[in-house]
């Protein structure tokens, strides 16, 4: 189909993108990869007035170092955590996690702030940056505000930002030695939203309990979710098959998910168990 007309706005600096929030209200969106927004407007289930195109503002690429945390702009784009060194080296979930996102060319397009800001439940970054702990920058008129990524997500499209704010960097703490990681997900096919996915960090301390975890799953409710009881079943604890299997059954406990072509619930529900027992063993290998 044809998206309904639109009026075209491509400002050159942050600044000028809040001003025409702030303008134009709630008839504007913004545009940034346009993988999930642009489906949308051809299906005419979004049908805005304006379109606020974020791509020119140079301000909002990029990844660099800020001590011991690492700052991602908002409109880098998949390839580019792939590629990064520094990401690689510090972060290495999400360069691995990235590699999982879509295709070749939607991860050309495709950014890291506007799979978090859409609240897509699919959307792999959500659950990364909750397992990150990640903190998330937004900035309006009435200047900037930082809101961890546990918390973030609200609902399905739903989020804590506002109408007149931008989603301007992702920061990262950089890991520390020893961390574990993983992201198992499940799906279809190339391209493909999760079937199911999980999400975890781990660190193991000198005496082989479980320091430190955090376990998040995609598309398994309607937003994105922290699996606090999952991490209570294996914190300060050596990591078993049993503990493991605990986790696994605190996270399906807190699955919601909608049943379409992936599957019914409870399949879904029983995949995402296994992902986070997958996901456990991965990351506890890897702290070495």
């Amino acid at each position: 189909m044809i998206p309904a007309g639109f009026d075209y706005h491509a400002p050159r600096s942050v600044g000028d993108a809040i001003q025409l929030l702030g303008t134009l209200g709630s008839d504007a969106k913004l545009l940034a990869g346009g993988h999930s927004l642009l489906p949308m407007m051809k299906l005419r289930f979004a049908q805005p007035m304006h379109l606020i195109d974020l791509n020119r503002i140079d301000a909002l690429r990029g990844i660099r170092e800020d001590g011991a945390t690492v700052v991602i702009g908002a409109m880098t784009v998949e390839n580019e955590l792939i590629r990064s060194p520094l990401l690689r080296e510090k972060v290495p979930l999400l360069p691995e996690a990235a590699r999982q996102i879509g295709d070749p060319q939607v991860r050309n397009r495709g950014t890291i702030g506007g799979d978090i800001a859409h609240g897509d439940p699919g959307n792999d970054h959500p659950a990364l940056a909750i397992a990150l702990d990640a903190v998330l920058v937004l900035e309006g008129p009435n200047g900037s505000r930082r809101v961890p990524a546990d918390g973030f997500f609200k609902g399905t499209y739903m989020t804590d930002m506002a109408e007149d704010e931008i989603l301007v960097e992702i920061r990262v703490p950089a890991f520390a030695p020893k961390t574990g990681y993983a992201y198992e997900k499940l799906k279809r096919k190339t391209g493909d939203w999760a079937t199911a996915a999980a999400a975890v960090v781990l660190r193991i301390d000198g005496g082989g309990n479980v320091s430190h975890v955090r376990i998040a799953l995609t598309n398994l409710a309607p937003t994105a979710l922290r699996a606090v009881d999952a991490e209570a079943a294996v914190l300060g604890k050596p990591l078993t098959d049993a503990s493991i299997a605990d986790a696994a059954a605190k996270a399906m406990a807190i699955c919601d998910p909608a049943e379409d072509l992936r599957g019914d619930r409870d399949y879904k529900t029983a995949m995402a168990g296994q992902m986070v027992k997958r996901a456990l063993a991965k990351a506890a290998a890897r702290c070495q």
